[in-house]
């Protein structure tokens, strides 16, 4: 386990294309159990400039996860616990926009979720909470990504992203409809892994990278998977860079977030103290310790 440290502790959720993080210093393999089940693998962590990290592989080393298969509460879990305050999650992306070329970046603030078959919640029967979700990745993370993005790269920032049940990409039909939604990408995974992270009071930044061209572009009829993997082999390294610039940038003291994602529980707990489920606060005992146990 790493250090006690005053400052950030940067979690880092590799998706598609981003299995590792360069330049980690003393990096181990460390295996983090979770009451909510198996995270994705074992978490890698280390420091960059003194600052601690952990990265994730959120399909698993050797991409062995489908979306739909991934752990997610286990996985955010899991950062918790090891100390992690805040969230950079990396992933592939399809374009709905013409101007959002394959091998652009895109931060990301906004989700429309049409996932089904995942779990979405830390809490339920025996414990109620209902989070604040309007703006959904923290503004001053995401900044702080964009000023790491290495020069020469083209970065959109502000936009949607669709999240997708998969593991089938989409229907003609469907890109069509999610481009009239106002969706700008469209991906498998940020769902429900940002509201599990706002539930843990995370701050949440998602860096998108875009492959290809969804199925509604008349040059790109289908999603051509050896194209998305040739593009995301290129955007590695680019991605990499940016993971390995973002302790310098965030700076080693950590201010309480403005935006508030460090206190999103202050208010949510719905259920009266002593009707909650004792077996379900001990599953939540990560999660909630900074609003149950007194913490500030």
């Amino acid at each position: 386990m790493p250090d006690p440290h005053p400052g950030p502790m940067i979690g880092v959720i590799g998706g598609s294309g981003l299995y590792q993080i360069d330049g980690l210093e003393g990096a181990s393999w460390v295996k983090v159990r979770s009451p909510w089940g198996k995270p994705s693998d074992d978490i890698l962590v280390g420091r960059i400039g003194g600052t601690p990290m952990a990265f994730l592989p959120r399909h698993g080393r050797g991409h062995v996860l489908a979306p739909s298969d991934i752990d997610y509460r286990a996985n955010i879990d899991a950062l918790k616990r090891l100390g992690c305050t805040d969230i950079l999650a990396v992933s592939a992306v399809g374009s709905l926009r013409q101007d959002y070329a394959p091998g652009d970046f895109v931060l990301v603030d906004q989700f429309i979720d049409r996932t089904f078959a995942r779990a979405k919640s830390f809490f339920g029967a025996g414990c109620v909470a209902h989070v604040g979700f309007s703006d959904p990745t923290c503004a001053r993370l995401s900044a702080a990504v964009a000023a790491c993005i290495p020069d020469g790269l083209r970065l959109h920032r502000n936009a949607t992203y669709l999240a997708m049940e998969g593991p089938q990409f989409s229907t003609r039909a469907e890109s069509n409809l999610y481009r009239q939604w106002g969706a700008d990408v469209i991906g498998m995974t940020a769902m429900p892994e940002a509201k599990l992270a706002r539930e843990a009071e995370l701050c949440y930044a998602s860096l998108a990278m875009v492959t290809d061209y969804d199925c509604w572009h008349a040059g790109h009829a289908a999603v051509d998977v050896a194209q998305v993997i040739a593009t995301l082999a290129a955007n590695a390294a680019h991605a990499r860079d940016t993971v390995a610039r973002l302790p310098q940038t965030l700076g080693p003291a950590r201010a309480p977030c403005p935006q508030g994602c460090d206190h999103a529980l202050d208010m949510a707990l719905m259920t009266a103290p002593e009707k909650r489920d004792p077996a379900l606060l001990a599953r939540l005992d990560a999660i909630t310790a900074r609003v149950l146990k007194g913490q500030p």
